[in-house]
């Protein structure tokens, strides 16, 4: 199946489709993308996949803004033949980050805030706030590559009500590869280095347009803490198929 699918994103890419050239910088975008996996037999499971990404481009500022959630509800048969719902997959997580234009718009100043609450994580909340260096390394009608990095401070409490609020390092990059008109690849990373934890984020996402403002998108997310419980993974990802509606 995941083949498939990828094959068709690929597909859709190297489609000789009638291209629309616009290299005009809109002062704000923002898309909404929505994924849904729904089984039966044996096991019934129900997960839902939803977030909202933006940007916003002004003279003196550039910022962007991320929601997103996920939730997975199982239904299994008991010993006793009854069937058994309960929630195996319950996260929200949301961020924003200001940058502020220098003489050189390519070098910036930012800000950033996030909060994660995952309920089945080793955490019972994560947020963090950070500023210092951004900076755009790359620009081209394909290419864009960015970095930010500073100190910030991160709160954390754990399912056991313990506090592993910590200075910390945060730094990220963001990479976009415009692969054709219809098709796009994004890398995203992440790392926030404290004394007690060090949580990190990746993400990669190819793209494709189906149809006007709508696209599909296959993902890949990689999220990890280096601080948890012995009977809780370090490591949890997430391969989603999903479409994705642009707004703006």
């Amino acid at each position: 199946m995941k083949k498939q699918v990828l094959a068709s994103l690929v597909a859709i890419s190297l489609s000789p489709a009638v291209f629309a050239q616009d290299d005009e910088v809109k002062p704000f975008t923002m898309e909404g993308e929505l994924g849904f996996i729904s089984t039966s037999g044996n096991t019934e499971t129900t997960s839902i996949s939803a977030g909202i990404q933006a940007h916003q481009e002004l003279e003196k500022w550039s910022n962007d803004y991320v929601l997103k959630g996920l939730y997975k509800q199982e239904t299994v048969e008991g010993d006793d033949g009854e069937d058994i719902e309960f929630t195996s997959a319950q996260k929200f997580f949301g961020s924003a980050q200001g940058n502020y234009k220098l003489a050189n718009p390519d070098n910036r100043l930012f800000g950033f805030a996030s909060y994660e609450d995952d309920r089945f994580s080793n955490f019972n909340y994560q947020a963090t706030v950070a500023a210092g260096w951004n900076q755009k390394v790359l620009e081209n009608k394909r290419h864009t590559l960015e970095y930010s990095i500073g100190p910030g401070y991160s709160f954390i409490e754990t399912q056991d009500g313990e506090n592993l609020d910590s200075v910390i390092v945060r730094a990220s990059s963001a990479y976009s590869w415009k692969i054709s008109d219809t098709a796009k690849f994004t890398q995203t990373v992440s790392t926030e280095v404290g004394s007690d934890n060090t949580k990190s984020r990746a993400e990669s996402a190819l793209t494709a347009t189906i149809s006007g403002n709508l696209s599909m998108r296959l993902s890949f997310k990689l999220d990890h803490n280096t601080n948890v419980e012995d009977d809780v993974e370090k490591l949890d990802t997430e391969t989603a198929v999903s479409l994705v509606y642009n707004f703006f």
